[in-house]
């Protein structure tokens, strides 16, 4: 249940026996979410902190339209909540984009990690350093890159995210968003996500049928992209 969480730490220094076991004495709990269910509610004060074990979510926030911005996605392996452990009531909301198996790690629980196995308290740390990273990048494609550049970011990221916890297939991976979804991920209209892409489509760099991403092209999708990994931290070293 935990191989997602173990690799994905361990993409950024050796995590060993005793952690690992100390990991899995801490996370036992588990809850089978439905696609486009909350995991986390915005304004909530959660006891314990979410670990994606299978599936694909997100972090949003609604306007008082109705609108959503969904401003990260999370993969198996990944906290969704890490920080909540600290924040403590939610400014935001988590949900489940696809059918989701969710661990539960308490609060407490944490708090002991903390105190008594520090380099494990790191790379935890690390892990919710990783997501202010990716937002940086996430609010840099919004701002500054063109919708093809954007979306073209977005897909090599998750193909490197979703590789390093063995979740590709050679170059292929399955995102199971709709179009809206990818829209509210972008920051378009769903026509517009469409054309957006239809444009990577038609320049040879991905095929994209039934929610299975190919890539075509990895070397121009990256020049395409502007794609630098080096803010994942996916390499490993002392910590």
């Amino acid at each position: 249940m935990l191989e997602p969480l173990f690799l994905n730490l361990s993409q950024h220094d050796v995590l060993s026996e005793e952690e690992r076991a100390t990991l899995a004495r801490i996370i036992t709990h588990t809850k089978q979410f439905p696609a486009r269910q909350d995991i986390v509610t915005a304004g909530s004060r959660p006891g314990h902190s979410s670990l994606i074990v299978e599936g694909f979510a997100a972090r949003y926030k609604l306007l008082a339209d109705g609108s959503r911005q969904i401003t990260a996605l999370h993969v198996a392996g990944d906290f969704v909540d890490l920080h909540a452990f600290l924040l403590k009531t939610m400014d935001h909301g988590i949900v489940a984009l696809s059918p989701c198996t969710v661990a539960f790690a308490e609060h407490s629980d944490l708090k002991i990690v903390t105190e008594s196995a520090p380099h494990l308290s790191r790379l935890l740390w690390l892990d919710t350093l990783v997501d202010g990273a990716i937002h940086r990048e996430w609010i840099v494609a919004m701002g500054r890159r063109s919708k093809k550049s954007h979306l073209a970011h977005l897909i090599c990221e998750l193909f490197v995210r979703l590789e390093g916890v063995n979740l590709t297939n050679d170059m292929s991976f399955l995102l199971p968003l709709s179009q809206s979804e990818m829209a509210d991920v972008i920051g378009l209209s769903v026509v517009h996500m469409n054309r957006v892409i239809q444009a990577l489509r038609r320049e040879k760099l991905i095929s994209w049928t039934n929610h299975v991403v190919t890539i075509l092209n990895w070397q121009r999708l990256q020049e395409v992209a502007e794609f630098d990994p080096t803010y994942l931290s996916m390499h490993r070293e002392p910590r």
